[in-house]
C-alpha cells in the first residue's frame, strides 16, 4: 500500500491519521466520562491529567492530518446520489471542526480555571485565556456537549459507512480500511 492516497483509495497515511484519531477521541470521551469512577482524588487527579494530554495530543494529530491532506490528493468519489454526497461533505465538515473545537474547548476551560496544563508532564503548555471562575461552568458544558454533538455526528458517519459497505457494497469504507482493497470496478454490487 502506498503512503500517498491514489486513484483507488486512501494512502497509509491518511488511514493510520483517521484511525489514531478516531481511536484517541473515542478512548478519550469514554475516559473523561469514566473519571468521576477514580477510587481516590489523587488517581482522579492523574486520570485528569492523562486526559488532557491525549486530548491536547489529538490536537496535534489532527493539525499533522490536515496538513498531509493539504498535499495529499483524494480518491475520486464513489457514484451516489448528489443528496448523499452534500451530505457527506457536511458530516465530514462537521467531523473536522468537532475534532478540534473539542480538545480547544478543553483546553479553554483548563485555562479558565486557572489550573496548570501539562502535556505527559513532560513541558508545561500555556494558557489560551485567564482565569475566570464566571465562565468555568460555562466552558466544562461546552466541552461536554461538543464531545455528545460528535457521538450524534459519529453515529452518522459509521452508518453511512456500514450503509454503503454492507447494502450498497461500494468502495466507501473498503477505501479507508487498512489491510483492504477497493474492488476493481466502481459499479455497486448491491444494485446489480
Amino acid at each position: 500500500m502506498s503512503l500517498r492516497s491514489n486513484d483507488r483509495q486512501w494512502g497509509s497515511v491518511a488511514k493510520t491519521f483517521h484511525w489514531i484519531i478516531a481511536l484517541a477521541i473515542l478512548g478519550n470521551g469514554t475516559f473523561g466520562l469514566l473519571m468521576d469512577e477514580a477510587s481516590s482524588p489523587m488517581q482522579k487527579i492523574n486520570w485528569l491529567a492523562l486526559h488532557k494530554s491525549i486530548g491536547l495530543t489529538v490536537l496535534a494529530l489532527f493539525l499533522l492530518r490536515v496538513l498531509w491532506r493539504l498535499g495529499d490528493r483524494r480518491p475520486p468519489e464513489e457514484p451516489a446520489p448528489r443528496w448523499q454526497q452534500l451530505a457527506a461533505h457536511l458530516t465530514h465538515g462537521v467531523l473536522y471542526l468537532l475534532i478540534a473545537a473539542i480538545p480547544l474547548s478543553g483546553w479553554w476551560f483548563n485555562s479558565v480555571t486557572g489550573k496548570p496544563l501539562q502535556w505527559f508532564k513532560l513541558f508545561n503548555v500555556p494558557a489560551l485565556a485567564a482565569k475566570n471562575d464566571d465562565l468555568t461552568h460555562f466552558a466544562q458544558g461546552l466541552h461536554e456537549y461538543l464531545f455528545w454533538f460528535l457521538i450524534l455526528v459519529l453515529v452518522a458517519h459509521v452508518g453511512a459507512a456500514l450503509k454503503h459497505h454492507v447494502f450498497d457494497r461500494d468502495n466507501v469504507l473498503r477505501r479507508m480500511l487498512p489491510f483492504s482493497r477497493p474492488h476493481n470496478d466502481s459499479t455497486p454490487r448491491g444494485n446489480s
